[in-house]
């Protein structure tokens, strides 16, 4: 069964109008393939500010530019992420023009709308007094708000392409329905015609959405359009809805192959090794009989046959690891021929993981720990480019090869923000992670970042420096918490006597359950885990004496009790 996937039609017109120079421009685009899945359809248009000579410029480099950026972002990353970065570098490039420019007129400043429509969700962004229109339900709505301001009887843009070194961007999502017609356009457009008669024409746009543009333009100048005139239509004809059977008949489109034994032999790959073999999977070393080179091949455990979310987890492993190039994050290949089952192709890392290294180091120098807690960081970093977040970083799933090189595993369950847009019936909402390292946010049913990810490596430091956990610990089945109140931190300093107060005080902002509280970025937290911070040392003094060394405030009450009971004996 093929999957039902995204169609839209386009259907655009520009006309210079009454004036001699057309300062507008669009621009549309239906990918196919995987970008189709995974950035969508994508359309914009630009007006050119008119007092401004080269205005032109701005609006046909903008909506070029647009289209052809967007569509090379990487595919993990979201639709907001990869528009916010492609205006960003248009704004920055348009305003360095400008500002080389002595008289106004010379200017390069436009307006500026753009629609992204990936799978059910419109995507719309805008900046200026180009408009979008939705019509759903036979009804027309305005999504956009001009960027305008009276002044003397005229009316002037507030924002604009170019016209500051900020660009604030208006951003809004809507779901979609099949049927559904969007209308991006230029003041000359709907400056010059009713909404009655928008919403008219916009019906026939579901026939011939080129011809409806252009009756948009003809109307507009016979109403006294005196500006340059763009219409662009998207009607969306289908969207990729998938129900819960065609995303099982997707995912196992292959076999999971049977157990395998040393010896064996699998799309001309031979077991050197059975590594492991569980309810769960299975993973081998093998040898490509090809090429003689070693891997690590992992397979779905046939258990989980009928488990949609699970294999669903298994795909998305072997793509994060093909898609993130850093030498702290494990790498999956791409099949060097054509697979007959489904598994996936790892390198091979010789050395123990992090909980072993821990039960060999249960008191190990912060040198030591500080060198492990940085290559992390650089390996979630990659992660937080691409736009993911690990959300099962344990001991378990980070590996230190024979040469000391820290290696992030098990990508099963990693969010991929590109990814999390699109479509899908399967439920992931439940924590994602092993309880006792997963970020508390996750077990108040709120969505992860970057920031979850840093309270897990957070947890793992405290345990490799103490031995112990934060917080108390929890089983499967208590993954639930009603408010962050409900984790009370356990200092570090009660484990280990001598940890510097700036690293307990380092350690207790980088572990506040709330994510707003903790460090903003990695590079924060690694300094003060490694450099003294004389500042979070007084915070740690503040503390109440019974939160700083609660042992000892309960041996001193339990002392002045004794010495009580003992005057009393003696009176």
């Amino acid at each position: 069964m093929s999957k039902q996937s995204l169609k839209v039609r386009f259907g655009g017109r520009s006309s210079a109008g009454v004036k001699s120079i057309n300062q507008d421009a669009f621009a549309a685009h239906l990918p196919s393939g995987a970008d189709l899945d995974y950035k969508g359809a994508a359309a914009a248009v630009a007006d050119g500010v008119s007092n401004c000579q080269d205005s032109h410029i701005a609006s046909q480099t903008s909506v070029t530019s647009f289209l052809q950026d967007y569509l090379s972002t990487p595919h993990s990353w979201s639709v907001s992420n990869s528009v916010s970065r492609v205006l960003t570098g248009l704004n920055s490039w348009l305003h360095r023009e400008n500002q080389q420019h002595t008289r106004e007129q010379d200017s390069m400043l436009c307006t500026f709308s753009a629609a992204v429509v990936k799978s059910n969700t419109l995507h719309w962004f805008h900046v200026g007094d180009s408009r979008i229109y939705l019509m759903q339900d036979n009804s027309l709505e305005q999504l956009t708000r001009d960027h305008v301001r009276l002044s003397s009887g005229r009316t002037i843009l507030t924002r604009a392409m170019g016209g500051d070194q900020h660009l604030e961007v208006d951003y809004a999502t809507r779901l979609l329905q099949q049927d559904d017609i969007l209308l991006l356009s230029t003041d000359g457009i709907h400056e010059y015609i009713s909404n009655r008669d928008l919403k008219k024409i916009l019906h026939s746009a579901k026939d011939d959405p080129e011809q409806a543009a252009e009756t948009l333009i003809d109307t507009a100048l016979k109403n006294g359009s005196q500006d340059n005139l763009t219409a662009l239509i998207i009607v969306v004809d289908q969207l990729p809805l998938e129900t819960l059977d065609e995303s099982h008949d997707r995912l196992l489109q292959l076999p999971i192959p049977p157990v395998l034994a040393v010896g064996n032999k699998i799309d001309d790959y031979e077991v050197l090794e059975v590594i492991f073999s569980g309810t769960r999977s299975h993973m081998y070393l093998v040898k490509d009989l090809h090429s003689q080179e070693k891997y690590v091949l992992k397979a779905p455990s046939s258990n989980f046959s009928e488990d949609p979310l699970y294999l669903d987890g298994f795909i998305r492993e072997e793509w994060v690891g093909q898609h993130l190039d850093n030498p702290h994050v494990m790498k999956t290949y791409a099949p060097r021929r054509e697979k007959r089952f489904m598994y996936y192709l790892g390198e091979h890392i010789q050395g123990m993981n992090l909980r072993q290294w821990m039960d060999d180091n249960p008191a190990p120098p912060l040198d030591e720990v500080r060198s492990l807690t940085r290559q992390i960081i650089h390996g979630l970093r990659a992660f937080q480019r691409a736009d993911m977040v690990h959300q099962d970083l344990k001991p378990e799933n980070i590996m230190i090869n024979q040469d000391g090189r820290v290696k992030i595993l098990d990508f099963g369950t990693v969010k991929i923000a590109g990814v999390e847009e699109m479509n899908s019936p399967l439920d992931k909402s439940i924590p994602q992670g092993s309880v006792n390292y997963v970020a508390p946010e996750y077990l108040l049913g709120e969505p992860g970042s970057y920031l979850s990810d840093m309270f897990s490596l957070s947890v793992i430091v405290y345990e490799m420096i103490t031995g112990m956990l934060p917080y108390t610990e929890m089983s499967t089945s208590q993954a639930r918490i009603n408010s962050y109140s409900d984790l009370n931190y356990t200092p570090a300093l009660q484990h280990r006597k001598n940890l510097p107060l700036w690293v307990e005080g380092c350690l207790r902002k980088a572990l506040q359950p709330n994510p707003r509280f903790r460090y903003m970025a990695f590079s924060e937290f690694l300094q003060d885990l490694t450099q003294p911070n004389q500042g979070l040392s007084d915070k740690v003094m503040q503390q109440p004496l019974i939160e700083r060394k609660p042992v000892l405030v309960w041996q001193l009450l339990a002392l002045a009790l004794l010495v009580g009971n003992l005057l009393q004996l003696a009176f």
